[in-house]
């Protein structure tokens, strides 16, 4: 298996991937797929890495900039990150997020935030904390990991294609 980039023609793959990855999944609003094409249209997709296993596409992480209230630069916020059904639970969405999360600090990132399960970004140096906070979602599931000085206090974005098209 092999991490690396995404090309450009890997688009159609990643949101086949993505959508079967959160299908049938309860926690899922079932448009990741979305938020990924969005994010890449709106030209804001930082970091997009596949994992490529005997020429077929079984993973996918994208990273995008996040706003702070503070005006605090480069922070990023990991998701989605997906792997095909079938592969779940080989390791393979680890090694994505460990290298994506090495590459962001290689571009100078000075955080990266997620929503998700802890017990599981914990494992990657994720943390749950007071000072900043992500609206309408439950502080549990709100980490954050800076890379740089502390964790800034105040209000995180998403980007909008998180959302909706922009």
């Amino acid at each position: 298996m092999i991490l690396r980039p995404e090309r450009a023609q890997d688009a159609a793959a990643i949101g086949a991937l993505t959508e079967a990855a959160f299908s049938g999944q309860p926690y899922s609003d079932r448009t990741e797929h979305l938020i990924v094409d969005r994010l890449r249209r709106a030209r804001v997709l930082s970091l997009s890495l596949v994992a490529e296993d005997d020429g077929a596409l079984v993973g996918h992480i994208a990273f995008s900039p996040v706003a702070l209230s503070g005006g605090e630069k480069d922070w990023y916020g990991l998701g989605p990150v997906s792997v095909i059904p079938g592969r779940q639970g080989e390791g393979i969405g680890g090694a994505l997020i460990r290298r994506g999360l090495e590459d962001l600090r290689g571009l100078g990132a000075a955080g990266c935030i997620v929503v998700g399960n802890p017990a599981l970004y914990r494992k990657f140096g994720f943390v749950s904390q007071q000072a900043l906070l992500l609206s309408d979602v439950p502080a549990e599931y709100f980490l954050v990991q800076a890379f740089t000085g502390p964790v800034p206090a105040g209000a995180a974005e998403f980007h909008p294609g998180f959302y909706r098209d922009v």
